[in-house]
């Protein structure tokens, strides 16, 4: 009775394994069938967003940059 009882436990928790990818899974699915493709708008606001975020970051880097020449030529 208690290796009944063991098989049933060891198949309970193989299920436990394989019912969290599954419902990763179903839960995947459900999100994309909701998801939209942008419109060119909507597109076009994204990409001038992303755009922005690049010229900053690059802006900042190099004047940072600039900063540091002359200083690391000060302490050398």
């Amino acid at each position: 009775m208690a290796r009944i009882n063991e098989k049933s436990q060891g198949a309970s928790q193989i299920e436990k394994l394989t019912d969290a990818p599954l419902e990763f899974v179903k839960e995947g699915q459900q999100f994309l069938a909701k998801c939209k493709k942008p419109d060119v708008k909507e597109y076009t606001k994204i990409v001038r967003a992303v755009g922005i975020g690049f010229v900053a970051v690059g802006v900042i880097g190099y004047a940072i940059k600039l900063v540091h020449i002359p200083i690391r030529y000060l302490i050398v």
